[in-house]
C-alpha cells in the first residue's frame, strides 16, 4: 500500500475567513529536529503568524510550535523567526505582490511533503466586514439546499 505523498499537519483557517486568498505558493522551512517532531505530533499554530520579506530572506513570523514533549535541554523555543526557502525569483515576485496596496503574504499550512515540511503561502486581499458576511450568507444557502436535497430523497 502506498502512502500519501503530503500530509496537512496544521492548517491556518481564519486566513480563509479574513482574506480573499488570490494565489498560493510552496516554501520550505529552516527547523530543528524537535520542531519537526512536534508539528508530526501535530503541535503547531499559524493562527497569529505572518511573513515578513526583507533583504536577508524571507521570514515567518510568532507561529507556535509547542515544545517536543521528549525534547529535555535541546528543545527550541515556542515563537522564534524562521526562515522559509525560496528561490530569488520566487522572493522578487511575492515582494512585487505584496507592494500593492491591499494585499499581504499570510501563511496557510504546514504539510508534509517528500519528508519535508513544507509551508503553504498565499498571497490575499483583506476581507471588509460586509465580504465576510456574504460569505457566511452563500455558505448557508449552500447547506440548506444540500438539507432540503436530501429530505427530498
Amino acid at each position: 500500500m502506498k502512502k500519501k505523498s503530503s500530509a496537512e499537519l496544521t492548517s491556518n483557517r481564519r486566513a480563509y475567513h479574513d482574506y480573499e486568498v488570490l494565489e498560493t505558493h510552496e516554501a520550505g522551512i529552516c527547523l530543528l529536529g524537535t520542531e519537526v517532531k512536534s508539528l508530526r505530533d501535530h503541535g503547531g499554530s499559524l493562527q497569529e503568524a505572518y511573513i515578513l520579506i526583507n533583504k536577508k530572506g524571507v521570514y515567518l513570523k510568532q507561529a507556535s510550535i509547542a515544545p517536543y514533549k521528549f525534547g529535555t535541554a535541546f528543545n527550541h523555543q515556542e515563537r522564534r523567526d524562521r526562515k522559509l526557502l525560496l528561490h530569488r525569483y520566487e522572493i522578487k515576485k511575492l515582494r512585487r505582490q505584496v507592494e500593492q496596496k491591499g494585499m499581504a503574504l499570510i501563511p496557510l499550512s504546514f504539510y508534509l511533503k517528500k519528508g519535508y515540511v513544507k509551508v503553504k503561502l498565499g498571497v490575499g486581499k483583506g476581507k471588509k466586514r460586509q465580504d465576510k458576511r456574504q460569505a457566511i450568507r452563500e455558505r448557508e444557502e449552500k447547506r440548506s439546499i444540500a438539507r432540503m436535497l436530501k429530505k427530498r430523497s
